[in-house]
């Protein structure tokens, strides 16, 4: 019987990300949903770092659930704003994605387009309640912030977060593309490999 692997994320998403990045895993995937949370559930992120975040969130729902669990955090941090909004990227502002999305583009219009650099950070979590084992592994990925929003896929910063290789932003890409390349795509593969050799034999 395959062993059941909670994602602890509230975000609809990422949700159908991580699975579509770790679906080759012999698990039974599991989200909040499944287990009775409501839509708008939210873990609190009480840490100032992302590792931090992601532990607690792993931790919390894994000791809540009796699951192995995977949880991530992840942000997007600004050149030009000295990293903001990091690990506030979620709450940067009231409101919805939209809205966080014009503050950033408001706080950088008067920065030049070649001192517009940003990178996506994720750190991913995994943690066994039975051994109390903790993993974790992180993705970069580099990219710029354009002047208008591009694209309707995606979520969060993903209509103003340009990649100069492809020629588009992330929300003109298709989910498999941005996998591809993407922060989350880079934890999720180390993840993936983690999973197998020290949570999954």
């Amino acid at each position: 019987m395959s062993r059941k692997l909670l994602i602890a994320t509230g975000s609809k998403g990422k949700f159908p990300e991580i699975v579509k990045e770790l679906g080759a895993l012999p698990v039974e995937f599991l989200s909040l949903a499944d287990l009775g949370y409501p839509a708008d559930y939210e873990i609190e992120e009480p840490a100032m770092t992302f590792e931090g975040n992601a532990i607690i969130k792993a931790m919390t729902m894994g000791k809540k659930s009796g699951l192995l669990t995977l949880a991530d955090d992840s942000g997007l941090e600004v050149d030009a704003l000295g990293g903001r909004p990091g690990v506030f990227s979620a709450r940067y502002t009231p409101g919805e994605d939209a809205d966080r999305c014009v503050k950033i583009l408001q706080e950088l219009r008067n920065v030049p387009d070649g001192e517009r650099g940003a990178q996506f950070r994720c750190l991913v979590a995994i943690y066994d309640p039975e051994t109390e084992k903790v993993r974790t592994c992180e993705g970069i990925y580099r990219g710029r912030i354009i002047r208008e929003e591009h694209g309707t896929n995606g979520f969060g910063y993903d209509p103003i977060f340009y990649n100069d290789e492809l020629g588009k932003t992330n929300a003109e890409m298709s989910m498999e593309k941005k996998n591809s390349v993407s922060h989350r795509g880079a934890a999720l593969k180390k993840a993936k490999e983690i999973l197998i050799k020290e949570f999954l034999n």
